[in-house]
């Protein structure tokens, strides 16, 4: 059973601005929580695929986030870059600027990131002040669903202590998934503490599937943590609908898997999760991973 990771961040070598610099309000409690600033400026594409090497995955879906103002063009061509080099082994997620959203701009993002040659596109609503059901995201998600691209939503818990978490609530991800039925969305981080709610959305949505990266699964697998509803669902009728994701650099791929498996999933669900789900969702059985538009 191949192994693909749902979610790596574009290595830090990679990026246009060089280095992670957000404002302290931004960073200073997801590094308290995650070490995040330090982890990323470590982190590079060889470690990456060393990293990914050690841990048995076989493949893994790249997402170029923009964070701190940092030009979506300019992260998407880097992306690209990655995708070139290593067309068998990523596959890419592109980002967009939600924080200027001119009628039509967004729209064009979507067009532009499939040109690209990507299978998707991410944001954080949160980051930009924007609820996820923002109707000014809408030409976004038209567009996406027309080019049959993926939409990868930041959900749950931001530790950035500038964004409020209201913008990224369970309710606002169904509105978007009931107006745009052929939609595929990805609640990425699975949208703790509302995971049983965001766990009825998936239930509801076969076009919701709901992604764990950044996360330590053990916590996922312990009692009372507030996962206790949606684990259970993975077990069986969730089992077709959760990715496995690192967030690389923020959790070890060695570390997530390892907790994964000793989580007490069945079998068949835990290949699901590891990478069989996102094997369909995204294609991958059918064309090279990181293929070139045309190739």
């Amino acid at each position: 059973m191949e192994v693909v990771d749902a979610r790596v961040r574009l290595p830090q070598d990679r990026r246009p601005s060089g280095s992670y610099a957000a404002p302290p309000r931004v960073t200073e409690q997801y590094d308290r929580v995650l070490d995040l600033s330090a982890k990323m400026n470590a982190g590079s594409l060889g470690a990456l695929l060393a990293e990914l090497d050690a841990a048995g995955v076989g493949r893994a879906v790249m997402h170029a986030e923009t964070e701190g103002g940092e030009d979506a063009d300019a992260l998407n061509a880097a992306l690209r870059g990655v995708l070139d080099e290593h067309p068998d082994r990523f596959v890419g997620v592109g980002c967009v600027d939600i924080g200027r959203p001119f009628p039509g701009r967004l729209g064009g993002d979507a067009v532009r990131c499939a040109d690209l040659g990507f299978v998707g596109v991410s944001f954080q609503p949160a980051f930009f002040g924007r609820d996820i059901d923002d109707r000014h995201l809408y030409p976004l998600y038209a567009r996406a669903e027309e080019l049959g691209l993926l939409v990868a939503v930041h959900t749950g818990v931001t530790y950035s202590r500038m964004h409020p978490l209201r913008h990224e609530r369970p309710e606002m991800l169904d509105q978007v998934a009931c107006d745009f039925p052929d939609l595929r969305l990805v609640a990425c981080h699975a949208g703790w503490p509302w995971a049983t709610e965001f766990a009825a959305v998936a239930r509801r949505h076969p076009t919701v599937f709901l992604e764990f990266g950044g996360l330590a699964p053990k916590y996922v697998a312990r009692p009372g943590t507030g996962w206790d509803a949606l684990f259970g669902m993975m077990r069986n009728v969730l089992s077709q609908q959760v990715l496995y994701g690192s967030d690389w650099p923020v959790i070890a791929p060695t570390r997530a898997l390892a907790e994964w498996r000793a989580a007490g999933l069945p079998d068949d669900a835990l290949a699901a999760l590891l990478g069989g789900n996102t094997r369909r969702l995204l294609g991958l059985d059918a064309t090279p991973a990181g293929a070139a538009p045309g190739a």
